[in-house]
């Protein structure tokens, strides 16, 4: 077993990794134009909020860095779409607007991150290892080598679920599927 070097604070993996946290912010966000939940910034930092409870020694490399790095986001996108809905749904705020159409885009925007989220459990249910195989690529932005290699297992398997695990979301997302 090789000795393993001494993980650097929470704080330096995440300066560290700041910009490549961005790219993956931003292409979490891509698509929702003006209409996003939240900018890739306010994402980065809110993950960092999350994360900083946590011991550096829990990541002790980049791979499982970005292993939790992909749930948190996943977790403050989510949340951030609840909240959302609370509030158009009559929570603590009045909304008022005048352009129902853009509110709608808005809704549709959450209801399918929701439905997404809600679809990811149900896959984690069903095969645990396929539901962390689209965390990883989609949420962490991580190759099929990365996810192989944070997941223990060969490049092929990561291949074979996550064409399975896209396929059944899909259905579990589609009219069809409700």
């Amino acid at each position: 077993m090789e000795a393993s070097t001494p993980s650097p604070p929470l704080d330096e993996l995440f300066e560290r990794h700041y910009q490549e946290l961005r790219q993956l912010a931003r292409a979490r966000l891509s698509g929702g134009g003006r209409n996003t939940l939240l900018d890739t910034t306010s994402l980065v930092h809110e993950s960092f909020l999350r994360l900083a409870g946590f011991d550096a020694h829990a990541f002790p490399d980049r791979a499982r860095f970005f292993v939790y790095a992909a749930k948190v986001m996943r977790s403050v996108i989510v949340d951030i779409a609840r909240q959302r809905q609370s509030l158009r749904r009559g929570g603590d705020a009045v909304v008022v607007s005048d352009d129902v159409e853009l509110e709608n885009v808005a809704a549709a925007g959450e209801e399918q991150i929701l439905r997404l989220d809600e679809a990811l459990q149900q896959l984690a249910q069903r095969d645990a290892r396929m539901a962390q195989v689209v965390e990883l690529r989609y949420f962490a932005g991580m190759t099929e080598l990365e996810t192989a290699a944070a997941l223990g297992v060969s490049p092929s398997t990561v291949d074979r679920d996550w064409v399975f695990a896209r396929t059944w979301l899909h259905r579990a997302m589609s009219d069809e599927g409700q």
